[in-house]
């Protein structure tokens, strides 16, 4: 599913991404692409030609929506962040956030993927008697013919974590920290390239992310590695190796948001950029507000106003600030986003954004919605973990979440495997520290 190497069903993915991006894709094509997409094997040339069609296509009439990739257009279609002074414990708060991250990624794990939508959850967690989520969760005995879990479920799930399993949540997180520490501030998309080609095995990355790995063993270059034959450019592969770049800006999230988009434009234009700039800032932003719905407000701004992220996450704000349920969010946002993949960045984010507003200053509802959410469960968990980890510090971390950990990482990337946690923290602070210069 979702093959990098298979263009026949890339081609089917490329109709959809054009669709929701707004062009204008005639009838007698798209019954072409379908046919092809979904039927027995098709010449390549066949295939090729029906790619080139769905490229040509023209923007819709009436397509309001702004979303460049470039980045100077970028910032000129944002309002921008503020600075503000990070709050005291930078360091706990650090290994908070790298703690938080594992702890909702592992949380996720078990229900990513395998049709797991919110009723489906709701469902399966009621059978459980562990709805609202509180702990990790729950294997049943016998498991029910109707429910299927993601297989890591053996070493994610509750009673069975014995450290933070391998996600590729993570791995981008410690693989983001080797390019700060190797190339500073001042690295390039090329030097993530370097790093993704040197460390991480080609069937550890996704969608989007597999999908460049392989232009870039085609000997293509950034940026035209995120747009050759890429469905996928605007899924959440990019938000998820956001947080590094906000560990390392605390308080100031446009730097963060800067400091990412090297890293985004790799794999992932328009609203697949945003996305990790957007987590970025909110990570980063999340060391000196006092609130999530704060953080959350600063880290807006560095998306473009008139994005369809942008709309998203302000449908998200409104029904909260108008006293709407988390369920009302959640709602509106399976309506407006129908047709969305669910590992699409703009679901995700709001998804993300809901748990952080309802979980309410509490860490295992906070993870716990993101997952109750459906959709990529591991990603949600992970993200709105790191936000909670960096808003609060360790003490509101409680020690069910935390000690299962066993302070250890594991990892595809080369030399990380086994890496304790701690110590990934106290190397985020030394790069900070040292400006990642």
């Amino acid at each position: 599913m979702h093959d990098a190497l298979n263009l026949q069903e890339l081609l089917g993915d490329e109709l959809v991404e054009r669709q929701q991006s707004g062009f204008d894709v005639d009838m007698a094509l798209v019954e072409a692409v379908r046919a092809v997409s979904t039927g027995p094997g098709t010449p390549l040339e066949e295939v090729e030609n029906l790619y080139d069609q769905l490229e040509q296509a023209p923007v819709r009439p009436g397509w309001d929506y702004r979303e460049p990739t470039v980045l100077e257009e970028i910032l000129a279609e944002a309002p921008g962040a503020g600075q503000g002074e990070p709050a005291a414990g930078y360091e706990d708060r650090v290994l908070a956030a790298w703690l938080g991250r594992c702890a909702g990624c592992n949380l996720g794990k078990p229900v990513e993927g395998y049709g797991w939508t919110r009723a489906k959850l709701r469902e399966y967690l009621m059978e459980a008697n562990a709805y609202p989520l509180d702990d990790y969760l729950p294997v049943l005995d016998p498991m029910p013919a109707r429910f299927t879990l993601n297989p890591c479920w053996e070493v994610a799930t509750r009673g069975r974590v014995r450290a933070m399993a391998r996600d590729d949540d993570t791995d981008y997180t410690m693989l983001g920290l080797r390019v700060l520490e190797t190339y500073g501030r001042g690295y390039t998309s090329a030097d993530v390239a370097n790093e993704w080609l040197r460390g991480m095995p080609f069937h550890m990355v996704y969608t989007a992310e597999r999908v460049a790995y392989r232009n870039l063993v085609r000997g293509l270059q950034p940026p035209a590695t995120a747009t050759v034959r890429n469905p996928y450019r605007e899924w959440i592969g990019a938000l998820i190796r956001a947080d590094i770049f906000g560990y390392v800006s605390p308080g100031d999230p446009q730097a963060a948001a800067l400091l990412s988009y090297q890293d985004a434009a790799l794999s992932h234009t328009a609203n697949g950029v945003y996305g990790e700039m957007w987590a970025a800032a909110l990570v980063a932003a999340a060391f000196a507000t006092s609130s999530a719905k704060e953080a959350l407000q600063q880290a807006a701004r560095v998306v473009p106003a008139s994005s369809r992220l942008a709309e998203s996450l302000q449908s998200t704000m409104a029904t909260y600030e108008d006293g709407g349920s988390w369920e009302d969010a959640m709602a509106s946002m399976e309506k407006r986003l129908d047709g969305y993949h669910w590992v699409h960045t703009i679901n995700n984010a709001e998804v993300v954004a809901a748990a952080l507003l309802w979980g309410d200053g509490d860490f295992a509802r906070t993870i716990g919605l993101a997952v109750e959410a459906g959709l990529d469960t591991d990603c949600t968990g992970a993200t709105a973990g790191s936000v909670y980890g960096a808003l609060h510090g360790p003490a509101d971390l409680p020690a069910k979440w935390t000690a299962p950990l066993e302070d250890t990482m594991h990892s595809a990337i080369f030399g990380f495997d086994g890496t304790s946690i701690t110590g990934l923290a106290d190397r985020t602070v030394e790069l900070r520290r040292n400006n990642a210069s």
